[in-house]
């Protein structure tokens, strides 16, 4: 049985090679490593595959949207209002990640908290006119969710922050992002928006980037500015759960309620994105995400093996309906 489903683990890879799978990706420091990366998927020309299980019990959720999907066969396991645009609050900061790293940045560089920086910032643990390092800010950005650190770094970006949301929305774009959109790079503007399956693949896509992995799966980070030191933990309960938890963030305004977006890998099968937005509170957010797992395993048989199933729907998304919540 463990090797017909290898194998079926196999064909489902040669099949979807051209659009989504496993691919070697570089490091900063040269080293190939290899790591789960979107490839050339256009939802408007190969729109994802949405299986038939109707003859499965559905998770019990109460998020506003929810969807599971399965970067490797590009087939969404799960959904529940899973294309309706909607805020996402601080996981906007991945693409704000994905984005500063593209410009190849020095991370040892020190640069200035500016007032503005700071300003009406919510969350945040830095303070006007301190010194602080550019990996610094990132972690802090990833990992604390901090407003402040996710701005400076986009200040000090080539184009300052106008030019650094442009680059966030062509990226967006580039990535086949259709229901997506960003305003500010910190996620308090509740103009940021986006859907539960395009960040299904925001997320997969970032997985492949190990510089975002490795901080992202950090539950704690210790750094020092030029005033002091301090530790900021993960506001990703999942980590140091038994979930195999690749990549993680979470996001919450007013405007969007509680969110978590993550990639996590399942034992002999492989990564799924499970993503949950809306949720009514902040535990809500991680139980729904353990829910939805659990499902999944519960039907790993009729989930994983489904490539090879004739009852498979395909949904152009294109025809799906997209709201924009305020």
């Amino acid at each position: 049985m463990r090797t017909v489903f290898f194998v079926s683990i196999v064909l489902a890879f040669l099949l979807f090679f051209g659009r989504v799978g496993w691919a070697p990706k570089f490091g900063f420091d040269g080293q190939e490593t290899s790591t789960l990366a979107l490839i050339e998927v256009d939802p408007a020309r190969d729109p994802p595959r949405l299986l038939d299980l109707n003859n499965l019990a559905p998770p019990s959720l109460w998020s506003a949207s929810s969807l599971v999907y399965n970067p490797l066969t590009h087939e969404i396991l799960w959904e529940s209002e899973g294309y309706q645009a909607r805020p996402i609050a601080s996981i906007t900061k991945v693409m704000t990640a994905l984005i500063f790293l593209e410009s190849m940045p020095d991370l040892s560089k020190d640069v200035v908290i500016s007032r503005q920086d700071v300003r009406r910032a919510s969350t945040t643990y830095l303070r006007r006119n301190e010194r602080i390092k550019v990996g610094d800010l990132l972690h802090l950005a990833l990992i604390a969710s901090d407003n402040a650190a996710a701005r400076t770094l986009a200040r000090v970006s080539p184009g300052g922050t106008n030019g650094f949301v442009g680059l966030m929305n062509q990226k967006a774009d580039e990535l086949g992002l259709k229901s997506t959109s960003f305003a500010d790079p910190s996620g308090l503007d509740s103009r940021n928006v986006s859907s539960a399956y395009d960040l299904a693949r925001l997320m997969a896509y970032a997985t492949g980037k190990l510089e975002l992995s490795k901080i992202m799966q950090k539950r704690s980070y210790s750094l020092e500015t030029s005033r002091r030191r301090f530790t900021v933990r993960n506001t990703n309960k999942l980590l140091g759960t038994r979930l195999d938890v690749e990549i993680g963030k979470t996001g919450y305004i007013d405007a969007s309620g509680y969110c978590l977006a993550t990639v996590i890998t399942i034992s002999e099968a492989g990564p799924i994105s499970v993503i949950v937005l809306g949720a009514g509170s902040n535990s809500r957010r991680f139980s729904e995400v353990r829910r939805l797992v659990d499902w999944v395993l519960k039907n790993r048989a009729e989930v994983f093996n489904s490539h090879s199933s004739p009852e498979i729907e395909m949904i152009p998304l294109g025809e799906q309906p997209v709201e924009l919540l305020d």
